[in-house]
């Protein structure tokens, strides 16, 4: 497998898999990892992931949950050809494809109506008229110039079956946006999980999913907390990344 320059090959420590990164753009995170967890797809579901960066949402899926079909959709040519070599890396072209495009116009490549979960980890912060460089690969990933909350949400609609399901995750205080325009486009909020990195600190993730002409309920999932007091991992954590539990406390 050729690099190209600052690329560099991770071991996911999962079935195998590994992943092309590069470091002086943006690469993938705790939210990724726990998104792909929260995730619930049937074995024989169709999933889109927009905005899929690397690629990292759709191989952990397929890794954990084994969906007939995965589509990641990427607006920037060069973070999506990494994304495909990744998919070629680990022989799952036949199982993943890697769609250079905007999420906006991935209904209509698609199909509308025509999958069984939508998932979604987009850029976390408004773009309230800042001078943010649009070539600027962090930058893209970071903040709503490609897309916004709206574009995400209405997109999933759009994509998912009815009573499909689609999963977020997002920063908390973002929620009142996330619920009203998943309301908005009848993608009714089900389950919801808030993330802290300590016992006693504010959430930092909130982890959501919704139905599709789904009835009124929402589920609030007990706290997902990140961290020990002593900075190691919880429990859950370890098992979430499928990694040996440490014997300190």
């Amino acid at each position: 497998m050729n690099l190209n320059a600052n690329e560099t090959i991770e071991d996911l420590q999962l079935k195998g898999l590994q992943i092309i990164q590069n470091k002086k753009w943006f690469c993938f995170g705790m939210d990724a990892v726990l998104l792909s967890d929260f995730v619930e797809v049937k074995r024989n579901g169709q999933v889109v992931d927009l905005g899929t960066g690397t690629g990292i949402i759709p191989l952990l899926l397929w890794a954990k949950k084994s969906p007939a079909h995965i589509y990641g959709i990427e607006i920037q040519p060069e973070v999506a050809d990494m994304a495909l070599r990744s998919v070629s890396l680990n022989g799952l072209s036949d199982k993943i494809d890697i769609l250079t495009m905007n999420l906006l116009d991935s209904p209509k490549k698609l199909g509308a109506h025509s999958m069984d979960v939508v998932t979604a980890n987009p850029p976390y912060i408004e773009n309230k008229g800042g001078l943010v460089n649009p070539e600027d690969k962090k930058a893209l990933s970071r903040h709503e110039i490609a897309c916004n909350l709206e574009d995400v949400v209405g997109t999933a609609a759009k994509l998912l079956k009815h009573q499909g399901r689609f999963y977020m995750v997002h920063r908390p205080h973002r929620l009142v946006d996330i619920i009203s325009y998943m309301r908005a486009y009848k993608v009714e909020p089900k389950k919801m999980r808030m993330v802290y990195p300590k016992q006693g600190a504010a959430p930092n993730m909130v982890l959501i999913q919704g139905i599709k002409g789904g009835r009124p309920e929402l589920k609030v999932e007990p706290p997902l907390i990140v961290y020990h007091p002593n900075n190691t991992y919880t429990d859950e954590i370890y098992r979430i990344y499928g990694m040996e539990k440490s014997n300190e406390r």
